[in-house]
This record gives C-alpha cells, sequence and structure tokens, in this order.
C-alpha cells in the first residue's frame, strides 16, 4: 500500500499520554498505522492539511444501528423509555434481513461524515430471519471499525417481561447463536476490524441465568460484554422491585464488572456504584443526547472520571436520538456537566477526549483513539477555515467553535471520507433505498 503523507496540519491533538498538541506537522499512514511524524515528510500520496485541525478518528460506544429507520415516530417522541419502547416494538417487529443491512449502511455513513472511525453497535432483536451477520457484512462495506454486539431478549410480556413474546427469543437459541457468531466473525487481533461482543438487552428483558451464562461464555471466548444499565428511575425502580437491589449490585453479583465490561448510560449511578465500576475498570458509554430526549437525567460524568470511570460518549440508538453525530454527544456531554457542576466542570478538550481516548479504552482498543508512531491510522480532518470556525481564537476547540462534518476520514489508512464525501458506497442510492423501507414500515409493511 503506498504511503499516504498529511501535509502542513495546522494543528493536531494528539491524545496521547501527555495530551500533546502539536503545530504544522506532516503524518505519515503506512500499512494502516501511523509510521512517522515530523516536517518536510515525502515519498507518498500528499493529503494537503493546510488550515486543519486533526484528531484521532472519534468512537462511538453505544449505538442500535437498526433504529435508524424510526426516527422521530409520532408516538414516541414524547415519551419516557418504557413508554417509547412499548411504542416502537411492534414497528421493529416488522423488521427483517434488508432493514439490517441499509440501516447499517445509513447508519455508519452518517457516524463517518460525523469524524467517528470505531463504533459498537447492540442489535438486540432478530425478527423475520435478521441475523448479526447481516451488520457486519454491511460494515465490511463501508469501511468503519466496527464493534458489534450479539444482543438478546428472552422475557417477553407474558413472563412479566417489557417486549413483546414475538421479539424474544429461547435462551439456549442465543447462546448457540452467540457462540456462533463470535466464532465465526471475532478477530481479537491488533488493528482488527471488526470484534464480537455478547450483549444481552438489558436487566428487564432478559433473565438472571442468561445475564450470569453470558459472562461466563464472554470470558471463555474472551470477548466483552455490555449492556443497558440505571438508565432512569424507571430502571432501577424495576431492578429494585424484581431484584431486591440497586444495578450496580445486581450487574456485579452476575459477573457483569470488569475491564471487559462497558455498561450504556448509567445516568442513575449512585456513589457506591461510581467507586465499583472505577475499581473494577468497567466502562460507560454515555449517551448525552439520548438521556435528554428521553428525560433521563444528567448521568455522573464528571463525579465517575474524578473516580477513575473510563467513559466514552455514544450516539445511542437513531429512535432516542435522531440524529448521529459524535460532536453533538461531545458538545452536549461538555454542557451538561457544566449544568450541573458549573462552567468549569468539563472543558471542550475533555470532551473531545471523551470522544476518542476515552471511547477506545473502554471498547478494550488502547492501539485506537490517539495519535502517535505505532497506533492505527484512524484519522479524522476537519477544516477550519470555513463559516463554523470563524473568529474562533482556538481552532483546536472544535466542540466550542468548529465543523460539525468531517473533511476527510481514514480508517486503517483507508480513505473512508475525501472532501466531505463518501468514497466506500455510492450513498444517495443507500438513500433512496433507505427511505423506501422507512415509508413501507410507516405504512404498517
Amino acid at each position: 500500500m503506498t504511503d499516504v503523507i498529511l501535509k502542513n496540519a495546522q494543528t493536531v491533538l494528539t491524545m496521547n499520554d501527555q495530551r500533546e498538541v502539536l503545530r504544522d506537522v506532516d503524518l505519515r499512514l503506512r500499512n494502516g498505522v501511523i509510521a512517522e511524524i515530523g516536517t518536510g515528510l515525502t515519498g507518498g500520496r500528499l493529503v494537503d492539511a493546510t488550515r486543519t485541525v486533526v484528531t484521532p478518528g472519534l468512537v462511538n460506544t453505544h449505538h442500535h444501528l437498526y433504529q435508524n429507520l424510526t426516527r422521530a415516530v409520532l408516538g414516541g417522541q414524547d415519551a419516557l423509555l418504557f413508554g417509547w419502547l412499548r411504542t416502537l416494538y411492534p414497528i421493529w417487529a416488522r423488521m427483517g434481513p434488508e432493514h439490517m443491512r441499509v440501516s447499517t449502511q445509513l447508519g455508519l455513513a452518517e457516524l463517518a461524515l460525523s469524524g467517528c472511525t470505531l463504533t459498537s453497535d447492540h442489535l438486540y432483536l432478530f425478527p423475520n430471519g435478521a441475523r448479526l451477520d447481516d451488520t457486519i457484512h454491511a460494515a465490511a462495506e463501508v469501511g468503519l471499525r466496527f464493534q458489534p454486539t450479539r444482543g438478546a431478549m428472552s422475557i417477553g410480556e407474558s413472563a412479566g417481561g417489557l417486549p413483546p413474546d414475538a421479539l424474544v427469543e429461547r435462551e439456549a437459541a442465543i447462546l448457540d447463536d452467540m457462540i456462533r457468531v463470535v466464532d465465526a466473525f471475532h478477530d481479537p487481533s491488533e488493528g482488527s476490524m471488526c470484534r464480537v461482543g455478547l450483549a444481552p438487552c438489558s436487566p428487564f428483558s432478559v433473565s438472571r441465568e442468561l445475564m450470569r451464562d453470558a459472562a461466563l461464555l464472554a470470558r471463555d471466548k474472551g470477548v466483552m460484554l455490555h449492556t443497558h444499565l440505571a438508565e432512569n428511575d424507571e430502571d432501577v425502580s424495576y431492578s429494585l422491585a424484581t431484584f431486591g437491589c440497586r444495578p450496580g449490585q445486581y450487574a456485579e453479583e452476575l459477573g457483569w464488572t470488569g475491564s471487559d465490561v462497558w455498561h450504556a448510560h448509567c445516568v442513575k449511578l449512585d456513589g457506591q456504584e461510581i467507586d465499583l465500576f472505577a475499581k473494577t475498570r468497567t466502562g460507560v458509554a454515555h449517551c448525552p443526547c439520548s438521556n435528554c430526549r428521553l428525560g433521563s437525567g444528567i448521568a455522573p460524568v464528571r463525579a465517575m472520571r474524578d473516580a477513575g470511570v473510563k467513559v466514552g460518549l455514544g450516539v445511542d440508538g437513531s429512535a432516542s436520538n435522531d440524529m448521529a453525530n459524535l460532536w453533538d454527544e461531545a458538545r452536549q456531554a461538555m454542557l451538561l456537566q457544566r449544568v450541573a457542576r458549573g462552567a468549569d466542570a468539563m472543558s471542550a478538550y475533555e470532551a473531545l477526549e471523551m470522544a476518542t481516548r476515552g471511547g477506545a479504552d473502554v471498547l478494550g482498543r488502547p492501539e485506537c483513539g490517539r495519535i502517535e508512531v505505532g497506533k492505527r491510522a484512524d484519522l479524522a480532518i476537519w477544516d477550519v477555515s470555513g463559516l463554523a470556525s470563524s473568529g474562533s481564537w482556538d481552532p483546536a476547540a472544535l466542540v466550542l467553535a468548529g465543523p460539525r462534518q468531517v473533511r476527510d476520514l481514514f480508517v486503517e489508512g483507508r480513505h473512508v471520507v475525501a472532501q466531505g464525501a463518501m468514497t466506500t458506497l455510492d450513498l444517495p442510492q443507500v438513500i433512496q433505498h433507505h427511505t423506501k423501507l422507512t415509508e413501507a414500515l410507516a405504512n404498517g409493511d
């Protein structure tokens, strides 16, 4: 592969251990990694980075890609979490393999254009023959680094759970398919483009036994664990009423803490649970826009980070966010902590750190989320010569004032976005197909 040289980058926000900010430098990308950082570099395909800020590719730690077919559904726009789910479950039950494939393509393109190079996905329902495979194959076409999780729901309404019975699976079948997808697709190597995790959906949709068995299976297979936890007051009340304990205690009892575990939301963690997560190196996917949209509350991110909890950012599903832009999440995370704790509670640079290095650490990818020699060549290039940055005294403070769409994006050294356009798929065609599928779902088909 020919070297790529990013030439004359105005500012490079490295997010390395020293959090260095470099000025007027070149970067050489070779064989999927950052091979050299310096000045006057030659001998490769040149990409002009004048008047740009270069950051590590952004990292998304929580998503439900299939949900971008159900944005702004009328019955769910103003509902709390449980009511929102009850509105959408019947719609999602009509989906199939093509819905999963096309929604993944469009969702990953949306993420890529916002500067994301590495994303997880939590797929926990498999109606009408849909499989995790549908999303994995689509992601390979788009070219983002992908960490899909094989989710599951096993307790339907008739057994006291929240989802309709038509969307739940037998637990033996769930575990068998978890083994199948890990064996078929999980690549544990450094620089892997696909790592599979196991992700029973939530404490209110699966049994204690499945949570425990999934944890045992994940440790046996050497893969990570993911679920939703303590998302809102309803979630905590359900845990207290059903299990007789708070969500953090429930997770600990079932083997769901550790450096190989990350939980989405955690809006309602208390001090003891925060200390537990810090002690065990358990990660958190903070989804501020979704938490606002569903009225779930403000996650105690400042307290988590001060305690040493690993925190990354997530866009969450497009049915509870309605967009998927990691810059919006970084900005919202910063603003919410300032609302809760004061204007000095979180800086623009710390918000960017959560969106890059922080997310990579949550997903167990220390080779990503940093710009330094030897790390993966996952880079976002932001044009700061335009309207969005005009008047900014600190063009590197992108979360405060800067573009929301990336100019160029490299994943494993591959040019996935060039001059603001996807290079790996025909996006207008994908949008057209996606629109037809959305319209059919809206019409009851």
